[in-house]
């Protein structure tokens, strides 16, 4: 695989050619997996950009195409709160489309949001360990996993100058920041970047500037730029005008 194809940019007109895209990447990995390995490994993010991927993923055809039972849905982090609360990713998600497709509740593994944090990161350890059927000290790999990025250049809920960034051992921490400044579990930079694919899913003008830093400026140390797949390919998605600021001469 060359440089190019590692780190690609593909930028759509608007917010439904952006859900359409991310529809298409969740669809191709999820058959290629599954006809290499037997089931596809995704992990998704919160907020609000995904959830018209989501809700599109609700609806015909891909309820009825997609190879729903070998499909196995993560999450690459959660804030700690009830799962009835406005701002948990997995109740988000159960209302965009978990409810809405043919999947077995034992092929979804939400991040325990309701527990005392340092419990619910334990917790999704072994969950991870037991799915992905690990070893001592070995990370999760991943087919997919979905981000996003905010204001300050933060990813899954890791955030500028935190300790968590500098994490080697553990898949899943409990931290806390962003807004709302809640505690939160997140998936952790070893895991980010063992991904066979990752998807940075971004749009609108107010994320402009800070993509174009962390496109150009890698002294700016930002957490989304420590997102460098170790073997597999790195694609930003992004809209007309999160991508507004960037020149041709500046993509990967």
């Amino acid at each position: 695989m060359t440089a190019a194809e590692r780190h690609r940019i593909l930028i759509e007109p608007d917010r439904e050619g952006l859900a359409r895209r991310g529809v298409s990447l969740f669809a191709q990995s999820a058959r290629a997996a599954i006809k290499s390995r037997g089931r596809f490994m995704v992990a998704l993010s919160g907020g609000s950009t995904p959830g018209d991927m989501h809700r599109m993923l609700a609806r015909e055809p891909h309820v009825s195409t997609l190879p729903w039972d070998r499909i196995h849905l993560f999450w690459v982090d959660e804030r700690c709160v009830p799962v009835h609360d406005p701002a948990s990713n997995y109740g988000r998600a159960r209302r965009d489309f978990l409810d809405r497709i043919p999947v077995s509740s034992s092929r979804v593994h939400p991040m325990p949001g309701h527990l005392p944090p340092e419990t619910g990161a334990l917790q999704y350890r072994k969950v991870l360990s037991t799915c992905f059927e690990l070893g001592k000290n070995e990370f999760p790999l991943f087919d997919l996993i979905f981000l996003g990025m905010g204001k300050d250049g933060h990813t899954a809920s890791l955030f500028p100058g935190h300790p968590a960034l500098q994490e080697k051992k553990e898949a899943v921490l409990a931290v806390r920041g962003g807004q709302p400044n809640v505690p939160r579990l997140t998936l952790t930079i070893p895991v980010l970047i063992r991904a066979a694919k990752i998807v940075f899913m971004i749009r609108g003008r107010n994320k402009a500037h800070t993509l174009k830093t962390v496109i150009r400026d890698r002294e700016a140390h930002l957490p989304a730029q420590l997102i460098r797949p170790r073997m597999g390919s790195l694609i930003w998605l992004l809209d007309r005008e999160a991508a507004s600021r960037l020149e041709k001469g500046n993509r990967p």
